[in-house]
Order: structure tokens, then sequence, then C-alpha cells
């Protein structure tokens, strides 16, 4: 990786220490920078968080290690390795599923993934052989001439490998994921594990382009990894690279307005620190990596502000999530690592989140994540649980708390979650062994993290929130403001985030390329 041009000792302010602040921080930093991170909350991670009470240690955020490539690239580029960084253990079976109604659930296993899937449902083989080999596909031309493209420039797209594929690109862009699946199977379990992922990608099956069909390739194809010591040992070891690389990390330093100059060019931030004092530290580039309706709304003047209120009208902002930290006591055997509770209403849960009408599905689809039968997050003799329910994006749900103590639209909602679990696992007695508990609702990720309208994971990958059309890294109306994050491009999820990071870097070479960079020999 060659150092910026000309930039060798250029002051960089990043603001926030989630894992997109964080990655920015360290490649910048191994370029020759000299970079200051400045992160509001006492703790580094942001969405990646983590919680401690009583022996149990709870991610509270991210807890799915897919396209491990990513990973592996990013830390090749600081000179490391996910091997020297990362304790890695491959799950198996990859995640497991519990359809409404049905006595057995469904394994994935590390081995023979597409076999298994296949054997769901026979007849359609040969179908889901080709949607398989198709996601293949295209999560490969993704990562080649999408994933990593600034679009500053349109060149990448005029490719001519890329110009080739444009038919068949056009027509997964135009098809959406929900209808795109129907015409390669009609068993209805198999249409819920591969519609699944759009909510990982902040939207539903029939909002979602086919394009990210692609998905698929990450859990079936490539199967499922688990760092030990939990998603916060990710945060850790991207700390460490930046840390290494030279750079400055702050916490309990927030950010209150970024500075222009008459020219319009970013000159720096206002920052009050942890004793309540406020300065201004000067700065040759920002990064924002805060959510970008907070840098807009909160740290711009209006007449620096790119997107206006009818550009926000437009956007969807993704789900919201009601999240359930439980310490229980005795095992859970019924549980994998990975659990997926698929309501029959599927559709219906999907409307009541997304729809003109709002409300919280009953039966839901949820999602569990039982990190204990992996790794030692628990005291002995007892297991950790994290529990997803999607919800809209509202905060009028209301916050969580500790021991019962949130609001009771969330406290209610994560009970209905407990009963459900346990009525759909065989475990009657669940609720009683529950010694530690946690709730987080959406009113917490519009306060704690800024989340736009209390959004779980960032804007939706709609047609019109993907790619090109998500919006640039680089502020319209201000001259070296760039941002970073899942609210920029490419996307939501820690990989998408490590590689936001790496595309401010291709900002500041003038790189227009549409793969990722050189990593260090």
């Amino acid at each position: 990786m060659g150092r910026m041009n000309g930039r060798d000792g250029q002051h960089v302010i990043v603001v926030g220490g989630g894992i997109s602040g964080l990655a920015t921080a360290a490649l910048l930093a191994r370029d020759g920078a000299s970079v200051t991170l400045l992160e509001a909350r006492s703790d580094l991670g942001g969405r990646a968080g983590r919680w401690e009470r009583d022996g149990f240690t709870f991610d509270t955020g991210p807890s799915w290690y897919l396209m491990p490539e990513v990973f592996e690239h990013f830390f090749r580029l600081l000179g490391t390795s996910a091997a020297d960084e990362l304790d890695l253990v491959r799950l198996d079976p990859s995640y497991r599923v519990f359809f409404e109604g049905d006595q057995e659930p469904f394994d994935l296993p590390a081995d023979g993934a597409r076999e298994a899937l296949l054997a769901l449902d026979p007849p359609s083989a040969p179908k889901l052989e080709a949607y398989l080999d198709s996601a293949a596909e295209t999560y490969r031309i993704a990562t080649e001439r999408f994933l990593y493209a600034t679009f500053a420039s349109a060149a990448p797209l005029l490719d001519p490998a890329v110009v080739r594929r444009a038919p068949r690109l056009l027509r997964l862009l135009g098809e959406s994921l929900d209808h795109f699946i129907a015409r390669h199977t009609t068993d209805d379990r198999v249409r819920r594990i591969l519609g699944y992922p759009a909510v990982f990608l902040g939207t539903s099956p029939a909002s979602a382009p086919s394009m990210y069909h692609l998905m698929s390739h990450l859990d079936v194809t490539q199967g499922v990894l688990y760092p030990r010591g939990g998603f916060g040992a990710v945060i850790d070891a991207v700390a460490r690279c930046a840390e290494r690389a030279g750079a400055k990390l702050f916490t309990s330093h927030r950010v209150t307005r970024i500075t222009v100059s008459d020219d319009g060019a970013a000159t720096g931030v206002e920052v009050t620190g942890p004793d309540g004092s406020t300065q201004h530290l000067p700065a040759d580039v920002v990064v924002s990596t805060a959510d970008l309706h907070v840098t807009e709304h909160e740290l711009l003047d209006p007449e620096h502000r790119s997107r206006g209120d009818r550009w926000w009208k437009r956007r969807d902002p993704g789900p919201g999530a009601v999240l359930a930290l439980l310490g229980v006591r005795g095992e859970l055997p019924r549980l994998a690592h990975h659990s997926l509770l698929f309501a029959e209403d599927w559709q219906g849960g999907f409307e009541s989140i997304y729809g003109a009408a709002r409300t919280v599905p009953s039966p839901t689809s949820l999602y569990v994540c039982r990190p204990s039968a992996t790794d030692d997050v628990a005291p002995p003799g007892h297991e950790n649980l994290f529990v997803l329910v999607p919800v809209p994006a509202d905060t009028t749900i209301g916050a969580g708390g500790v021991d019962g103590a949130g609001d009771p639209g969330v406290e209610r909602i994560v009970d209905d979650a407990i009963a459900q679990i346990a009525g759909w696992t065989g475990t009657p007695d669940l609720a009683e062994r529950i010694v530690v508990r946690r709730s987080i609702g959406p009113a917490d990720f519009e306060r704690d993290l800024g989340a736009w309208r209390g959004g779980a994971l960032g804007p939706g990958h709609t047609l019109r929130q993907s790619a090109m059309f998500r919006g640039s890294n680089a502020s319209s109306r201000v001259s070296n403001l760039l941002y970073a994050g899942a609210t920029t491009i490419p996307g939501i999820g820690l990989p998408m985030c490590l590689i936001s990071a790496e595309l401010v870097l291709k900002r500041l070479h003038g790189d227009t390329s549409a793969g990722p960079l050189q990593e260090v020999a």
C-alpha cells in the first residue's frame, strides 16, 4: 500500500470510534497521516459494543463473522493477518432454523451445506444449484467491481467486463429478491432461508434487489466463523492495529461541531472532553464515521449540509430492533451458536415492520445467538444468549434497561421473545432460569449511537440506497470532509464498514479503481 500523495504528516481527525472509525484511523496512520480519533462514549466499538455483568460477557451488536476475505484483506493492508489478530473458529452447524409448527429444526452443516439445502426441496435441486452458482458469481463481480469503488468516476462502470454483464446485472437490480427466489424453489422453508439475509441488509426480501442473492454464497458456500472473545475481540484487534500504526485514540471526547473555513474547507472540530471543557482541534482532513444524519444535522452548520429535508424524507432507515442480553442458569443444547426462529406468517412479519401501518409482529421471526456454545462468555453451568427481535425503526417503542427496568413496550417484546424461544425449543422453564437480563430498544440506538430514527443497522439496501445510489463518501459542500461507516458506501455490516475505511483512503489518493488496494507484501 503506497502513501498518500504529498500527505505525509497531514493531520486527520476521525469522528467516531466504531469499527469504521478505527479502521479509517489505522489505514490513514499507516499511510503516513497524523491521525486523532475522537469517540464520544467511554468505550470503543460503537454498535459492536460489549457489556459485562456477573461473569457474563455479551456482544451488544454484530454477531455474524461473514466475508472473512474482507477482514483478511484489511489486516494485510496493515502488515498483519486475521490469524495473527483473531482466534477464529468454524461453526458447525453454521446455524439452526426453527420453523413454526415443525417438530424438528433444520441445521445448515459446515460441510455439505449445499447438499443439505437442496435436500429440503429435491424437485427444485437443479434450479437451486443454479441459484447458488449465480450467488457465487454475483459475489465475485460485486467484490471486484462495486464494493471497493468510490464511484467518484464512472470509468469502472464502463469497463468491458461490466458492460458485458450489464443486461444480467440490470435484471438482478430490477427484480426483487423474493421474486427471484420464488423462481428457483417452491418450498417455503428454502424460501425463508434464502430470503432471511435481506435482514442483514436492513430491508425485506420484497424490497431488496435480487442482486443480493449473493448473500447466500456467504453462509451456504463459505460457512460461518466466530472470533473467540466475541466481536469485542474484533474491535480490540482493529484498535491495536490503529495504535501500532501511530493513530491516537481518545474516548469520552464528544465532537460537537465540524468547523469550516470561509472558502468551504473543513478546518477541524470542536470537541468536549471528559472534564467538560471545549476546545477546537485543527485538521487538514475530517472523516466523520458518525451516522450521516448526525453529521449533517448536528455537526455541520445548515449552509454546509449536502442533503435537505426532502432527501431524508425519502430515505429508508432500515429496521429497528429490540435486543435482549440474557444470562441463563443451566444448559440450552437445543439452541445452536446461531439459531433462527421463522414465523409461519413470513410475509406478514415484514409488512408489519416495513409497511404503512408499522407494528411489532406477533409471533415474530427472530434471531438467537448462544456464544456460550463456543466460547467462555458465561460462568460455569450457565449460558449466554443474545436475542434480536426486528421491529420498526420507531423510537416511540422505547428504551431498554437492566432487570426488566426498560420501557414497558420494550420489556413486553422481550417477554414475548423469551416465551417464544421457550415454546419453540422445548425449554418451558427458560424464563425462570434467567439470572441476568438487559434489554435495548430503538430509543437506545438513537440516544447512545446517534442512529437515525432508532434504526439498528443503518439505511436499508433498497435499490435507491445501494452502490452509487447510496450517496457519496465525500461531502459535496465541504472540501476535505469525508464519510465512512454503515450510513455511507458500501453499506451495512462490519465487512462493509472495513471497506468504507479503505474507500476514504482511495478518495484521498484520487484512486477511482473498482478493486481493493494492493496488500502489503
